[in-house]
């Protein structure tokens, strides 16, 4: 009852966590966390759920709730160990309190006749894009023709369960160590990447050994490629351009004696940077918290030319929908082409600040082109003072040019879906 809210507030347009809490009862752990993986379930597979619940009426639902009911209810029968039974009666009985008395019989006869012909009514109702991918048409298509080869593979990764990556901070401990910890304590995890584990059984971080003591943050395979993108040297001044909520930062502060700036618009988000930097004690004097918009220093920025920008730019988060479903609903195809003009002033914004010989590092959590290569083609295309360079990528992470492709479950470097390009000042 509780995630068929949250998932109908989602497809209202709020965001998920907004729409978790939003519905939070007050339930133990086990309860929040069953109607968290609900929510996330449905909603990474809602454009088969929904059709499926449609094709077992006669005529469309209208009642949005209803449809929510619905389609949770399937993916338990299809994807939790759940009684068929139990599903089913649960389901009847929100039904009636969350809509009317009247929808329990609806939504007991759908149900049944999904459990009597389910095989028949997912071979009919895949033959739609939207109810094979479980994405919306116009993303289907674009990333159909941004990425010809690999259209299908990211669509699917999009749709699987992502893995608990953390980032192992070097000032506190070795990831060595830190994997004899998680071992003592029972836990299943794994190196990945070059200072990554993955921990096999996702569960609360904040009850992983290390946690408080600042040994590591939460952070996926590709976005622990951004520093190392960086290049920086020792003495070097960096500028963090939308530094929320910190692990970049962070990294980039494993740097010895270099001075970063980590600006943000967001007030609220800032405060999660500065938490994340005491939490891995990191040193206050060699970063400087800024609140501003990277897109106007005039109003921060005190003269002084940066040696390296990371500009790790708000996006359409294509992505990464593997951890954030809720955003292939929220957005529409116009959002692509608002936040690549957004894009476009940023960078326009950073690179003066950028002294010659610096390196800008362009980072996007998306798989759209608009967002990504054309961004750079483009700047590129107005400023003769700007040199692409090759960026050389781990041998098991799975890429094309600048743009690491979403991984699916098995792969070696199960990273998000990420795009870097890394500029030269000439």
């Amino acid at each position: 009852m509780l995630a068929a809210r949250a998932v109908s507030r989602v497809l209202g347009g709020a965001r998920i966590r907004e729409a978790l809490a939003e519905v939070d009862d007050g339930s133990a752990l086990r309860g929040r966390a069953l109607v968290q993986e609900l929510t996330y379930g449905t909603l990474r597979h809602w454009g088969r759920l929904d059709a499926l619940g449609g094709a077992l009426v006669r005529k469309p639902i209208a009642d949005p709730l209803l449809r929510s009911l619905l389609a949770v209810a399937i993916y338990q029968l299809d994807h939790t160990r759940a009684p068929a039974f139990a599903v089913v009666d649960r389901a009847v009985f929100a039904a009636g309190e969350l809509v009317r008395p009247g929808a329990k019989a609806l939504c007991n006869a759908v149900l049944r006749r999904y459990l009597r012909e389910r095989p028949s009514i997912n071979e009919a109702v895949i033959v739609d894009d939207v109810a094979r991918w479980s994405h919306p048409r116009w993303w289907i298509e674009r990333v159909r023709r941004d990425h010809p080869q690999d259209w299908q593979s990211i669509l699917e990764a999009g749709n699987t369960r992502p893995p608990l990556t953390l980032r192992v901070n070097q000032r506190v401990t070795d990831r060595s160590s830190l994997l004899r910890q998680f071992e003592a304590a029972g836990i299943i995890a794994k190196s990945a990447g070059s200072a990554g584990i993955i921990v096999d059984d996702p569960q609360p971080v904040t009850a992983l050994p290390g946690f408080g003591a600042g040994a590591f943050i939460v952070q996926d395979l590709g976005a622990q490629l951004a520093a190392p993108l960086l290049d920086i040297e020792p003495g070097m001044r960096v500028l963090d351009a939308c530094a929320a909520p910190g692990g970049k930062t962070a990294h980039v502060l494993e740097t010895p004696r270099v001075d970063v700036v980590a600006v943000d618009a967001d007030a609220e988000r800032l405060r999660r940077v500065i938490d994340n930097l005491t939490r891995l004690h990191v040193d206050d004097d060699r970063v400087a918290i800024v609140h501003g918009d990277a897109g106007a220093p005039d109003g921060w920025w005190n003269g002084r030319p940066f040696d390296r920008i990371l500009l790790d730019v708000p996006c359409t988060a294509s992505g990464v929908v593997r951890r954030h479903p809720d955003g292939k609903w929220r957005h529409r195809a116009s959002d692509v082409d608002r936040f690549a003009r957004e894009h476009a002033r940023l960078i326009d914004a950073a690179w003066p600040l950028l002294a010659t010989g610096g390196k800008l590092l362009y980072a996007t959590c998306s798989v759209f082109a608009a967002e990504n290569d054309d961004r750079i083609t483009d700047f590129i295309a107005h400023h003769d003072d700007a040199l692409r360079e090759t960026l050389t990528f781990p041998a098991d992470a799975a890429h094309r040019g600048g743009q690491l492709l979403p991984s699916r479950s098995a792969a070696g470097h199960n990273q998000d879906g990420f795009f870097y390009a890394r500029l030269r000042k000439r």
